[in-house]
């Protein structure tokens, strides 16, 4: 169990869940319920589980949700693209944030290949 906060990918998940909100905060109104709704969710999500798998106890738990976590930055940079074909986010902003998601989908990748490493390791 360790503390999330320490954590730099959780920092850049974080980071994203703040950008995300604030681009669509000029999405239309009429999506509040549609993609502003499920962007937001998806975003929270990648810091959540990021910071609900460091309080887990063992590696493979761990790993688990940091799988998760990679899961739903899918779905926000889906999202990202959708909302600049809707014409709701500019071409510019979407690929910044779309860089941003990809950053934090490597540092995924990595954490959970190094938490799969120690707990084969450690069941040797």
């Amino acid at each position: 169990m360790q503390d999330f906060r320490r954590l730099q990918v959780w920092t850049k998940a974080h980071e994203l869940a703040l950008e995300i909100y604030k681009i669509t905060e000029q999405f239309p109104q009429s999506e509040l319920y549609g993609l502003t709704s499920q962007i937001r969710r998806a975003a929270v999500s990648i810091a959540s589980n990021i910071a609900e798998g460091a309080g887990r106890s063992t590696e493979v738990e761990f790993a688990r949700f940091i799988e998760i976590a990679g899961g739903s930055a899918s779905e926000v940079e889906y999202q990202l693209l959708l909302a600049r074909d809707l014409h709701y986010l500019e071409a510019n902003k979407c690929a910044t944030l779309d860089g941003l998601v990809n950053e934090v989908k490597k540092m995924l990748y990595a954490l959970s290949n190094t938490l799969r490493n120690k707990a084969r390791a450690t069941n040797r």
